[in-house]
């Protein structure tokens, strides 16, 4: 039963969860994750191909979980399958709409055992079983037990209740299963319910509004210099394939239809969708128009790329992002700057709704060998999101390595903020290594306090003699959740997502032409650590045994991290130590560094 996943998790990583919700962090297990989380497992005890029994290190629920509850279960199949009646415990649950009953899917799942015994160890039932069962229950029949663990909780279920009937296909070759699936969508309601109000006893944010995941938007390629938006497609027209007189370009992950504006009226193009063949139009409309709780493959979903070969989009094709105000404070910051080769931003990618600026790019590798350096995609709504996106090739030539990508784009980002405007200088954001971006929590008046609000992540391909790198950057400008928001951090005035873009895009075109003709030199030395978090910070190395060591800085020849030991009365010992940022992780809070896993 997940057999190679548990030994991952043996140790460190239960370890790890369980501290987590020790320390006021919440758990869900669904089935398996039930199973696992429980003191004992006992599965199918007796079946010889099938047996699974032991301890289990979490223990959250104190007791045992056993099954299956009910007969027939299969790996990998639906034989097992039941939409199995639950009640739910009055009172166990109080806030959202509770349901009475309703059936959950069930595949395999155990029942707690004795869990009404468990009170006094803070197990509530949440909900029971009504059918009957193939095990021995003892106490009560508990499909769903609520468990509290020091300051924090989990919820176990047997059942499945996050499953939504829509994304079961009733046409499965087993008997009576498409009853199953009808039964399931008669109590979708009631399961969302009951997810719901697990959630909110869990103190999690619930939203209760019936909100469907919007659908994909046109993409906007456009340029500072409407030339360069030709060049890009003439870069691209090897790749461009016609269908029904449609363009296209199908790539490794995505395919997608080009309409140029030169050929098209505004009004045409909002009133006519693209011309997509039928078998691509058919799949689009059942991935995008079915139930809101569909699991959507974006990967089969065609995206409509619009191609501003004349001029910049106007306000009211893409109302979000407004490209004349990008465009307009790019040249001003390009204009003070000492750069001579401002190439970065001057070509973008923009999307209202997209999968992820990351994906697009890094996944679509033709395409990503066609564009210049300097390109750039961003979004206002990443519904796969993975952040904002700067893509540009280093030529093997480049002396510095890779590794450095990070701390530029990081750089990039706190100069940028700093140098927005007159009076930003002071807004409270620093750099935690390898690449992450934190801010002072603005709850914290004594402003010692620190919260992530964004982060870097750089994937690189060697193709052709040369990487191609796409550098993503996620940084919450205006949204107060999770943490905090650069608007929430007292700017002189709130940041504009054009000109906050325009500035991060300079910085870093500055920054990366001076690397590639210096490296990663004092200037950066000096600069990265005027505003990281860890000048002579004392930290615990997981790798090294627990041995505690002081932070000293970056190598400049590979960008490791440089923690000279401590010993005795926390004496330097001499022995310095080099930790790479891809296998290690830094708990700023804890002052751990420790391996990945």
């Amino acid at each position: 039963m997940a057999t190679k996943r548990m030994n991952i998790l043996v140790y460190s990583g239960n370890r790890r969860i369980s501290q987590y919700v020790e320390r006021g962090g919440s758990y869900v297990g669904f089935c398996a994750g039930g199973y696992y989380a429980s003191k004992r497992c006992e599965f199918e005890v007796g079946n010889q191909k099938m047996e699974v029994v032991g301890n289990r290190e979490l223990a959250f629920f104190p007791g045992t979980c056993r099954g299956c509850a009910f007969p027939g279960f299969v790996y990998h199949s639906e034989a097992g399958t039941r939409a199995t009646q639950l009640r739910i415990t009055k009172g166990s649950l109080t806030k959202g709409s509770i349901p009475e009953f309703f059936r959950s899917y069930y595949n395999g799942g155990g029942v707690f055992v004795d869990a009404p015994k468990f009170k006094d160890h803070g197990v509530e039932v949440l909900a029971s079983f009504t059918d009957k069962l193939a095990v021995d229950a003892g106490e009560g029949s508990a499909s769903a037990v609520y468990c509290k663990f020091g300051d924090g909780a989990a919820i176990l279920t047997s059942t499945h209740p996050e499953f939504s009937p829509v994304n079961l296909d009733r046409n499965i070759d087993e008997p009576g299963f498409a009853k199953i699936v009808e039964a399931l969508k008669e109590d979708d309601q009631q399961r969302r319910d009951f997810l719901k109000a697990c959630f909110l006893k869990l103190g999690l944010q619930v939203n209760q509004d019936q909100t469907a995941v919007p659908s994909l938007s046109r993409l906007h390629l456009s340029s500072l210099d409407v030339s360069d938006t030709l060049h890009m497609v003439e870069a691209l027209e090897d790749l461009i394939t016609l269908q029904d007189g449609e363009e296209y370009i199908e790539d490794e992950n995505d395919v997608f239809h080009l309409q140029r504006s030169s050929k098209w009226s505004l009004t045409s193009i909002a009133d006519a969708l693209p011309s997509i063949p039928n078998s691509l139009k058919d799949s689009q409309k059942a991935d995008e128009n079915d139930d809101q709780d569909k699991i959507i493959d974006y990967n089969k979903i065609v995206k409509r790329l619009l191609i501003h070969d004349q001029q910049l989009p106007e306000s009211k094709e893409t109302p979000y992002f407004n490209h004349h105000a990008y465009y307009a404070n790019l040249k001003h910051y390009e204009s003070q700057s000492h750069n001579s080769d401002p190439t970065f931003g001057r070509s973008l990618l923009y999307g209202e709704v997209v999968t992820s600026t990351n994906t697009l790019l890094e996944k679509n590798t033709q395409i990503l060998r066609c564009l210049s350096t300097g390109f750039t995609a961003t979004a206002t709504v990443q519904v796969a999101g993975r952040g904002r996106v700067i893509r540009h090739p280093i030529s093997l030539t480049t002396q510095a390595p890779v590794v450095f990508l990070q701390y530029l784009a990081a750089l990039a980002v706190v100069e940028g903020i700093k140098t927005y405007d007159h009076g930003y200088q002071r807004v409270p954001v620093r750099l935690k290594w390898p690449n992450d971006i934190f801010a002072a929590d603005p709850a914290d008046a004594t402003g010692k306090t620190f919260v992530k609000i964004g982060g870097i992540l750089v994937n690189s391909h060697y193709s052709t003699s040369e990487y191609l790198s796409v550098v993503g950057v996620g940084l919450n400008t205006t949204n107060a959740a999770p943490t905090t928001s650069l608007n929430a951090l007292n700017p002189p005035a709130p940041f504009t997502l054009e000109k906050l873009l325009a500035r991060i895009l300079t910085c870093f075109s500055t920054l990366y032409n001076r690397f590639s003709q210096a490296g990663f030199d004092k200037y950066f030395e000096d600069l990265y650590y005027k505003h990281w978090l860890h000048t002579d910070q004392i930290v615990t190395l997981e790798a090294e045994g627990g041995i505690r060591a002081r932070i000293r800085g970056i190598t400049a020849d590979w960008g490791l991290l440089k923690a000279e030991e401590l010993g005795w009365e926390d004496r330097a010992t001499g022995r310095l130590l080099t930790l790479q940022s891809d296998s290690n992780s830094f708990d700023f809070f804890k002052g751990l560094i420790k391996r990945k896993v």
